[in-house]
């Protein structure tokens, strides 16, 4: 199985890639991943993409989508893959349609977890962790039991992620209604997507793609 997972940032895709990776033995293909081990492995693909990285420039989409073809073509270890932050614009989607039709290859779904933007801005900037143990806590969901002091390790020193802020949330939001929102009608119009409620909580959400990816209601 070949698996896409669409949707905004926030929206719990590494959650679910992680559930379906050991769930079903698929191997979750994140492009970051893919771009830091072509880079540390020192592959021709690898030393162009660590230049472009170094000099702080996007990695333009025919170099990532040789490296994906590398990590295709060296077998999955599984019974198939998960593509986690690739496709992001329809020329990557038509870029990675062809590569997989080279390989004899398709995608077999693209699941797309649908959020309300005011409830992930809520669910992003009210997100902090100890820094002493890393334990996650919300405002709204998941406070401390006793406040100020972690429950793991009773430290008093929490952080936030520098761009769990509302003005970064936003734009990135805004990035990807304008270039990743348009896979939605693309994918649907090749009966591949699959659409299920992502504000749910993790459970009711991975049972909701595993009726989708099982044929049933999502």
């Amino acid at each position: 199985m070949i698996l896409v997972l669409l949707g905004p940032p926030g929206a719990g895709k590494g959650t679910q890639a992680a559930l379906l990776e050991k769930e079903r033995s698929l191997v979750k293909l994140s492009t970051g991943d893919i771009l830091r081990a072509a880079v540390a492995a020192g592959t021709e693909l690898g030393r162009k993409a660590g230049d472009i990285m170094e000099r702080g420039q996007l990695v333009p989409d025919d170099l990532v989508i040789g490296l994906i073809a590398e990590r295709l073509d060296t077998g999955s270890g599984g019974n198939g893959f998960i593509l986690d932050g690739f496709p992001r614009t329809l020329a990557q989607a038509e870029a990675l349609d062809r590569l997989l039709k080279e390989r004899g290859q398709q995608l077999d779904a693209v699941v797309e977890m649908r959020v309300d933007d005011e409830a992930l801005v809520r669910r992003i900037t009210g997100r902090f962790s100890c820094g002493s143990c890393g334990e996650g806590y919300h405002e709204d969901f998941k406070m401390p039991k006793v406040p100020g002091a972690c429950d793991r390790c009773g430290s008093k020193e929490f952080v936030r992620r520098r761009d769990d802020n509302e003005e970064v949330v936003r734009q990135r939001l805004q990035a990807y209604h304008a270039q990743t929102e348009p896979l939605i009608a693309y994918y649907e119009r090749q009966g591949k997507l699959k659409t299920v409620d992502g504000m749910a909580d993790i459970k009711e959400v991975h049972q909701a793609i595993a009726r989708a990816l099982d044929g049933g209601v999502g």
